[in-house]
């Protein structure tokens, strides 16, 4: 179907004729038990990597982070890691997955990107690129295409999204699903849209495949409180968006993509029930309930989820209690095919005149060679395709230990 036509159907139908597939390219269902799953969390806004897995250890954290070093407003202290390393109180689920030896710490890693801009970074990030604009498509969808050709079994992905997002674009079919508030269709509706798209066979089509998907057994399902997204629905909505990741990736999906919004954290930012701590809360549980979905069947153990964030925060607390956009932060590798319980970090430390300029956190690991372990060594995809295609101006990189052997 050209681009027209496909626009055409998701404006019909996505809107509601259908609901609630806010897209007609829904997953369906193929199996594949053994195949490797990979699930790319994106936490928009910038997470604050200083927060979440804090330097407790560093001699300059206390003097440089002030207020924000402090957890005595939480019920417990931050939790043990290893070295100076600790996670914030907020995070007991993860913890405990790091304790499983199924959680790995990345931190002080960041993207070549060294500006302040939330969309160029996200575009970055997304991408796959060294500068904002210079790569249309997206890292993800580019290996899923490379992985097809080199294997001639393409891989079935999932953007747990009302739009495929940039990560996934490229030339590899994509599916996509969102929650929908809207009530479902009357039959009468159905019928007149099938009696109009008789005459052309692309239309048709996609129509009989959207109705077919939808009586699949838990395809229809929207949980409650889904309806405003996962960025405006709190931990509920976040939590309902990983189970049903997991729903599909059991169902066949080898790849699965969610967000979460909101990490943009410039006041308040160490209040117990403010934005940011309520994120933290919200992450905990959507990892936690990704785990419990997948670990009955045993696909878990053929999972790696990857969360990462676009930058990370200033070290110092601005005026308003908050921290301002920075460069370095953390990114969470979690699975059972993850070597976890460790923290993978070449520690730039927090003192002012180790920051790059003055204030972030120095990226000392490239968050690319992090996507190129995954991909190359959980996905199976060919090097020469990283190098040319997927990852473009990574190959100096070398593989990073996040596997298990």
């Amino acid at each position: 179907m050209n681009s027209t036509r496909r626009h055409l159907v998701q404006a019909l139908l996505g809107a509601g004729a259908l609901a609630p597939w806010s897209s007609l390219a829904v997953a369906a269902a193929r199996d594949r038990p053994d195949a490797p799953r990979l699930v790319f969390v994106i936490l928009r806004g910038g997470l604050d990597g200083l927060t979440a897995v804090p330097a407790i250890g560093d001699p300059a954290f206390a003097e440089a982070r002030g207020p924000l070093g402090q957890f005595t407003a939480f019920a417990t202290a931050p939790l043990a890691l290893e070295g100076p390393f600790a996670m914030h109180p907020l995070l007991p689920q993860m913890h405990a997955m790091y304790g499983r030896g199924e959680l790995l710490v990345v931190h002080a890693t960041g993207l070549p990107y060294r500006e302040r801009s939330h969309f160029d970074a996200q575009q970055v990030l997304e991408s796959g690129g060294t500068r904002p604009y210079e790569l249309s498509s997206g890292w993800l969808g580019r290996a899923l295409a490379a992985h097809g050709a080199a294997s001639g079994k393409p891989m079935k992905a999932v953007a747990l999204e009302t739009a495929v997002p940039l990560v996934l674009r490229g030339p590899a079919e994509v599916d996509t699903w969102a929650p929908s508030s809207l009530p479902d269709p009357a039959p009468d509706l159905v019928a007149r849209l099938e009696t109009m798209y008789r005459a052309d066979p692309a239309l048709a089509q996609a129509l009989a495949r959207a109705r077919g998907l939808r009586e699949s057994p838990g395809m229809a399902d929207n949980p409650a409180g889904m309806g405003g997204g996962a960025s405006r629905g709190g931990a509920r909505a976040v939590v309902a968006l990983a189970t049903k990741a997991a729903d599909f990736l059991q169902r066949g999906s080898q790849v699965a993509v969610l967000e979460m919004g909101g990490w943009d954290s410039h006041t308040n930012q160490a209040l117990p029930q403010g934005a940011a701590s309520n994120n933290l809360r919200a992450l905990d549980a959507a990892l936690h309930a990704l785990r419990e979905a997948l670990q009955p069947g045993g696909l878990w153990a053929r999972t790696v989820v990857l969360v990462a964030t676009e930058f990370g925060r200033e070290v110092a607390v601005n005026g308003n209690l908050g921290t301002d956009h920075g460069s370095g932060g953390a990114a969470f590798v979690l699975g059972g095919a993850v070597q976890g319980g460790r923290v993978l970090a070449d520690w730039p430390g927090l003192a002012k005149q180790h920051r790059f300029e003055g204030r972030d956190l120095r990226v000392t690991t490239d968050l690319r060679a992090v996507l190129r372990t995954v991909l190359g060594e959980h996905l199976r995809v060919p090097r020469a395709a990283l190098d040319d295609q997927v990852l473009p101006g990574s190959s100096g990189l070398g593989p990073l230990q996040i596997l298990r052997s």
